[in-house]
């Protein structure tokens, strides 16, 4: 049986405006374990989640705005992403043993007192985070539920080398798409992008206009856009997209990470005459909305393709509670690639 401590530490927000996410607006601290009422459960969590989002969530203005897709974060507040942990105590009324290893949102603290209804069972001797916490069930939601890839395909895929990018390009191919490109923020992103992911083409924000390099690597046209980002890099897309092209969004990384502010406005200027004249299909996709049914198949499809080494993972894993304010800091400048995790120093 696990030793459970009177205490544990959790990450709070301290305080913060806008402008770039620092580690300096976290604290750890240290607070009290406490045991599981009626249908609740202990869970000593092993890893979690470290989500770009949180600049959303921790924004000033975020608990005023309507739609936000986020709880909104205040001063005080400890932070929650997806997370990984097994439980060492339960309360009356569950289904669940000590022992078990269940994903459950309460990521970002050493011990987490969660509802049993939002636990989900982890069965089998082993795990990897990464498909649990990953976002690629997102993309092979969106890939498999949002949209249809087809054989002979050519796919976008804007911020290639996020925790979404990073699994959609691969599923894509996966799925009988027989050309990818995806976009990123830097050359060293590209190579990396190419090398690990299998892309073919790989378009940057610092070389030439947009619109130029992906006309360039797509000289045919885009039959799927698979978008992260909005802005320029979703109307340079359409603007060269082919005759029935399908297109997902995602998410907007260019509001969630504004220089200046997180928002939820992307706007954009398109041409809507032409995406009618081509029969073009957008669609926003939520895979939790959405396709919830679709996370089963997604790891059950996952450890296939990686029996098979057909896939890779893409992770960035950084070690101990007090790293992650950092890893979330580096992650929201841009400087990490494909999902952002915690393994807590107790696994």
């Amino acid at each position: 049986m696990t030793d459970i401590p009177l205490t544990a530490r959790e990450v709070r927000l301290l305080g913060y405006q806008s402008g770039p996410l620092k580690a300096e607006h976290f604290e750890v601290i240290e607070t009290p374990v406490p045991s599981p009422g009626l249908g609740q459960v202990l869970v000593r969590n092993r890893w979690f989640r470290i989500s770009i989002s949180t600049r959303l969530m921790a924004e000033a203005g975020a608990v005023t705005v309507k739609g936000i897709p986020f709880p909104p974060l205040k001063p005080g507040d400890t932070l929650a992403d997806g997370a990984i942990g097994e439980v060492v105590q339960v309360g009356p009324g569950t289904s669940l043993e000590v022992g078990n290893l269940v994903l459950h949102p309460l990521g970002w603290r050493e011990y987490a007192l969660v509802p049993a209804t939002q636990c989900k069972l982890i069965e089998g001797p082993n795990v990897d985070p990464a498909a649990w916490l990953g976002h690629g069930w997102t993309a092979y939601a969106a890939l498999v539920g949002g949209i249809q890839v087809r054989s002979g395909d050519t796919v976008f895929v804007s911020s290639g080398a996020g925790a979404i990018g990073s699994m959609a390009g691969q599923i894509a191919r996966l799925l009988g798409a027989t050309r990818i490109i995806g976009s990123t923020s830097s050359a060293e992103k590209a190579r990396w992008m190419q090398q690990e992911l299998g892309y073919d083409a790989v378009v940057t924000r610092d070389g030439a206009p947009i619109c130029e390099q992906l006309t360039e690597a797509a000289p045919d046209g885009i039959d799927v856009i698979v978008d992260m980002v909005g802005g320029d890099q979703l109307a340079a897309a359409l603007e060269i997209s082919r005759h029935g092209a399908r297109c997902v969004l995602l998410g907007a990384v260019s509001a969630e990470l504004n220089p200046s502010n997180a928002t939820l406005r992307a706007p954009v200027e398109l041409d809507t005459f032409q995406l009618i004249l081509r029969g073009v299909t957008i669609r926003g996709f939520s895979a939790d909305e959405h396709a919830p049914e679709l996370f089963d198949a997604w790891i059950g499809q996952a450890a296939t393709w990686q029996r098979e080494g057909r896939i890779h993972l893409s992770r960035t894993m950084c070690k101990g509670l007090g790293a992650a304010p950092l890893a979330l800091e580096q992650a929201c400048a841009g400087h990490l690639k494909g999902v952002v995790m915690a393994e807590l120093e107790s696994c």
